[in-house]
């Protein structure tokens, strides 16, 4: 009995059927029943830190993005903004003589043309020099005619029957004196007679000579050096008068060139000295920019070049107002408008330059004070850094 178990045994592990048995037996088990619960958890975790680590990749990619974007923004060069401001030719008008003001006859943003009447006057110290300087203008006015004329006709008469007077007398003085001699002569009369008659005789020579020169000068007239006095009297009377209408003309101020009225002084009634400003004007169409502008960008504003300038105070909401300027003049500020570099890396000292260019064309709505903004490329300009052009092969 022993050998015949011993022999079922052999049988049995050698049998491959039998061996194989339970091992197809599992591998159609596997195939039948369904996966287990916690394999299917490991494999949506697995998915999970997969897609973390995407996203995390993705931040950091565009955070690097960013920064090179920002440092290429950095390192650009920014536009600069000059801001400048309009000006206009202004001129004030002034009293030339003191005097009341009685009315003015404009307001402040009237238009004004030359020659326009902008202030009466009332001045009684220059209409009292008018009046004085008419009166001895009549009177060195006669001096002239009078000499020119000549005496009156009375006059001649008058000097003409005083020399045939005279003459009349002188006559018979000698007829006297040549009866006397010749009865001196005989011996009749005495010495002391013939004497006396022939200085009688001498006397009335003498005054119808000077009678005669004078009817001489009543038929002549005046000299000419009398009428030459007479002409330079009259014209120096003239000259004060004109002086005196030209100070009351100037009472009565006139606008010298074309303009807006800006501001206005004085009021109705005041008292102004000589030389007081009493309004100012300007012209609009004297209009000009100025810039202060560093050297580093002063070749964008040479003489001659144009540029485009914003202002504010013309420009819509919707629209900004520009204008074209052209430069016209360029000069170097005082020291103190001088930048300084705080170290020897920052460069060298920076000098500002005032800048005054002219609108191409002039607008009237445009006022002094207005600001003007000037958009500068850098790109466009040269900045002069000697450190830049200093030989390598000494730094």
């Amino acid at each position: 009995m022993a050998n015949s178990h011993n022999d079922a045994d052999d049988v049995n592990t050698l049998d491959p059927v039998h061996d194989n048995k339970p091992s197809d037996n599992a591998e159609e088990l596997e195939k039948t029943t369904a996966p287990y619960p916690h394999k299917k958890s490991a494999d949506k975790a697995a998915n999970i830190k997969k897609a973390v680590f995407a996203l995390v990749l993705l931040i950091v990619l565009a955070v690097i993005a960013y920064g090179l974007y920002k440092s290429s923004q950095s390192s650009a060069p920014e536009s600069i903004t000059l801001q400048g401001q309009m000006q206009m030719k202004q001129t004030s008008i002034a009293a030339k003589v003191p005097g009341r003001i009685a009315q003015i006859l404009v307001t402040e943003g009237d238009k004004v043309e030359t020659g326009q009447q902008l202030i009466e006057m009332d001045s009684p110290e220059i209409n009292a020099k008018v009046n004085q300087a008419r009166a001895g203008l009549d009177a060195a006015q006669s001096q002239l005619d009078k000499a020119e004329n000549g005496a009156r006709p009375q006059e001649i008469a008058q000097a003409k029957a005083a020399w045939q007077a005279n003459k009349a007398a002188s006559d018979l003085a000698a007829n006297t004196y040549e009866r006397v001699n010749r009865l001196y002569q005989e011996g009749l009369m005495a010495r002391q007679k013939r004497d006396e008659a022939y200085a009688k005789y001498l006397a009335t020579q003498d005054q119808t000579e000077a009678a005669r020169l004078q009817y001489d000068l009543a038929l002549e007239g005046a000299r000419s050096e009398d009428k030459s006095a007479a002409n330079a009297q009259v014209a120096q009377v003239e000259a004060k008068l004109e002086e005196a209408l030209v100070a009351k003309e100037e009472a009565n101020l006139k606008s010298p060139i074309a303009g807006v009225v800006d501001n206005v002084i004085v009021s109705n009634g005041e008292v102004i000295g000589q030389g007081v400003p009493i309004l100012t004007l300007v012209n609009t169409d004297d209009q000009w920019v100025v810039l202060n502008v560093t050297e580093d960008h002063l070749n964008r504003f040479a003489i001659g070049q144009q540029f485009t300038g914003t202002i504010p105070a013309l420009s819509a909401s919707n629209r900004s107002y520009t204008k074209t300027f052209t430069v016209y003049a360029s000069s170097s500020l005082s020291d103190f408008a001088t930048w300084r570099p705080t170290n020897n890396d920052d460069g060298f000292d920076v000098r500002t330059f005032e800048i005054k260019a002219r609108p191409n064309t002039a607008d009237a709505r445009i006022r002094s004070g207005m600001s003007v903004l000037v958009d500068v490329d850098p790109q466009t300009t040269t900045a002069a850094n000697p450190s830049q052009n200093s030989n390598p092969s000494q730094n």
